[in-house]
């Protein structure tokens, strides 16, 4: 079991606007944020409260850059995943819909952060 990941970013404060906004759906919140004792990089948890299990820091963005996909319960909550990235300033990387190559209900919609990353959400649960 995979207790946390993250991403290193380009302009926190960007990144962490865009990640508080796209993740909300699915309801995410940034629960953590600090500076780092060892070279003061900015750090950010998101997650479901009470336990941060996605992180964003400063630095040089991850080359290449990382896909992530979180789980969504509904349909409706990739579809509003995929807006409120889009309007955060993600990038559409492939809009809400079903990918029958992975599964007959794989759901899911792909955004590209502000450095690149592809974020996905992922609903395997039948319409």
């Amino acid at each position: 079991m995979i207790d946390h990941t993250g991403v290193v970013v380009s302009n926190f404060e960007e990144s962490k606007a865009f990640y508080m906004a796209a993740l909300k759906p699915i309801g995410y919140q940034k629960l953590q944020e600090f500076s780092a004792p060892n070279g003061g990089v900015e750090v950010a948890g998101f997650g479901e409260p009470s336990k941060a299990d996605f992180w964003i820091n400063t630095g040089t963005p991850n080359k290449p850059p990382i896909h992530i996909a979180f789980r969504a319960t509904t349909r409706a909550l990739v579809d509003e995943f995929y807006r409120a990235a889009l309007a955060a300033g993600g990038r559409d990387n492939g809009g809400p819909g079903v990918r029958a190559h992975y599964h007959a209900n794989y759901y899911g919609a792909f955004v590209l952060d502000p450095d690149g990353h592809n974020i996905e959400v992922v609903c395997h649960e039948p319409s």
